[in-house]
């Protein structure tokens, strides 16, 4: 993504939540962008697409940072699970988008309310993922009963306390506190063998494995071709390492994850930061799915 794209989608924002979303006209955003019509719908087709722009970058900022609470630590570590759902709420909260999101949920806007209705559904089969990374296989059947009851809990402490209190809401205890709870449901489900939700909502279409090596090869060498052209020497290095080994018959993975963080590192308040942020996201996967099948 372009800089001038980002300040676009910065300026859009601020309109969004200052005026809202349904006052501010495309209009009001070449205004105060001050760009041509013909710049904005270069880059987004519709009022619409420039606010699931706005929401994607978040989304993907929260996956790559999620991962990264994963890189030399135990999957079954119930505490980086609940550290990897406090992200999402850290993320919504330093980019001011609770507005944004209240203002999709009380619109007519199908459109803006199926884009955010599939990030919510995602977000559920995520955590019934992790559920049961650290549950184990046996409480796969009833993850995905268990990820709505976390995530709603989590939702309704945190909107009884901001109610009943003047203080901010402690989000991390929330948190941890919920998965304090989650231990006896989930051990009772168990033993109960109940489940509501039908266990195939958990698993979504997936890149084949081939196919996914292929596209992060093919992004890398894109991103290698920008770096040289602007001389980035140091983010450079870390291409050249991550093209050798994915090369590779079989990758390492440990040495992925460590060189895939300190790429981003190396890339934070470069031009490249947006660059290094969308490839990072299917390289998480190919890793994830790697260390799952090995």
């Amino acid at each position: 993504m372009n800089d001038r794209k980002r300040q676009v989608m910065l300026i859009a924002k601020k309109l969004f939540i200052e005026k809202g979303f349904t006052a501010t006209s495309v209009q009001d955003i070449l205004e105060e962008a001050k760009i041509s019509k013909g710049t904005f719908y270069n880059y987004f087709t519709s009022k619409n697409e420039c606010l699931m722009a706005i929401l994607e970058d978040a989304h993907n900022e929260s996956v790559i940072r999620r991962r990264e609470l994963l890189v030399g630590r135990d999957k079954k570590d119930k505490d980086i699970l609940a550290g990897q759902i406090l992200v999402r709420m850290q993320v919504n909260r330093e980019l001011n988008l609770l507005p944004i999101y209240e203002a999709v949920f009380y619109s007519n806007d199908e459109e803006l309310r199926n884009f955010v209705k599939a990030y919510h559904i995602s977000e559920l089969k995520w955590i019934a993922r992790r559920l049961v990374d650290v549950y184990g296989e046996e409480a796969e059947p009833h993850a995905f009963d268990c990820s709505v009851m976390t995530l709603g809990m989590i939702q309704q402490l945190n909107h009884f306390w901001k109610t009943g209190s003047s203080k901010d809401p402690d989000t991390g205890k929330l948190v941890h506190f919920t998965f304090r709870r989650m231990d006896a449901l989930m051990s009772d489900m168990i033993e109960q063998k109940d489940v509501l939700l039908e266990n195939y909502m958990i698993s979504p279409l997936e890149m084949p494995a081939g196919e996914l090596k292929e596209k992060l090869l093919d992004d890398l060498l894109s991103l290698k071709r920008k770096l040289e052209e602007a001389q980035n020497e140091n983010c450079l290095e870390y291409t050249d390492f991550l093209l050798s080994e994915l090369q590779t018959e079989k990758p390492r993975l440990y040495l992925l994850e460590a060189i895939g963080r300190s790429f981003r590192e190396a890339s934070n308040g470069t031009n490249f930061t947006e660059s290094v942020n969308e490839f990072l996201i299917p390289l998480w996967k190919y890793i994830d799915r790697n260390k799952t099948n090995s």
